[in-house]
């Protein structure tokens, strides 16, 4: 709770930031987002010496462990001083997270299946939150990447005079933390098929709705590389495949959960 209060400050101060077209210093939304940082790895540390697992074994932890993977990328990103404005569209998609996570009664009990060893699960579900962090990255720097060539059609000099990067640089940011991401979900989904060789033959997975979606988002995420790297589509065409398709993740990921059987028996 005392994180989700930090991210608060961060959207509050984000707000000024925003007013002044980013042209005011970033060190306070940065120290701001470290203190979250702190207290937020604190309470997922209590919290997974007390159940004795990775802290990834139901909604709330999964969206905990999100947004924490989406701070630490932004933190390391940020010691470059001209990306810790990224800070400012990160901390309202932090902020959410945070409350409807505290809110919205997704504290059930753990789903893990006994049958399969807890190493598999918790890797599993940590490589995924990985993956999701790094996504949720690309797409802040994907929403910064239009912002910015907005103002470059629009408010040219108020663009010249901003402390944000080039549009080139945005793009560069935003296409490796999707590749980050695609390898972190290629291997978590590795992880997955493994473990669910431990699972009684007779359990049908094949039509749970959470592996067919996982499935989807490795397709959408793959032809967004191929969009990229193969087909040259760049640009303002890629910055809206990554924003888009992390708000397919997030809008779709909470409701397949609670479908799948085997996720939430």
């Amino acid at each position: 709770m005392v994180a989700v209060v930090f991210y608060g400050l961060s959207v509050v101060y984000s707000v000024f930031l925003w007013r002044k077209g980013f042209r005011q210093d970033n060190r306070v939304n940065y120290i701001l987002l470290l203190a979250a940082f702190g207290f937020h790895t604190a309470a997922m540390l209590i919290r997974g010496y007390r159940l004795n697992h990775c802290p990834v074994s139901n909604l709330y932890e999964a969206t905990l462990f999100s947004s924490w993977t989406i701070v630490a990328f932004y933190l390391v990103v940020g010691l470059w001083s001209r990306l810790r404005f990224l800070g400012a569209f990160a901390s309202p998609l932090l902020f959410a997270m945070g409350v409807l996570a505290l809110t919205s009664g997704l504290d059930t009990p753990g789903t893990n299946i006994p049958e399969v060893p807890k190493v598999w699960t918790s890797l599993h579900a940590a490589f995924l939150s990985l993956a999701y962090g790094a996504f949720g990255l690309s797409f802040v720097a994907a929403i910064m990447y239009l912002t910015q060539e907005r103002n470059l059609k629009f408010h040219k000099l108020r663009a010249i005079f901003s402390l944000m990067p080039s549009i080139q640089r945005l793009e560069s940011v935003a296409g490796r933390m999707l590749v980050s991401g695609f390898i972190l979900l290629t291997v978590g989904l590795a992880v997955g098929v493994l473990g669910l060789g431990y699972l009684d033959s007779s359990r049908n997975v094949r039509g749970d709705p959470k592996i067919i979606w996982s499935a989807l988002v490795w397709l959408i995420y793959l032809g967004l590389i191929v969009m990229r790297w193969v087909f040259a589509q760049t640009g303002r065409r890629f910055a809206l495949g990554a924003v888009g398709s992390f708000a397919f993740v997030l809008l779709t990921f909470w409701g397949t959960n609670m479908l799948s059987p085997l996720h939430n028996p």
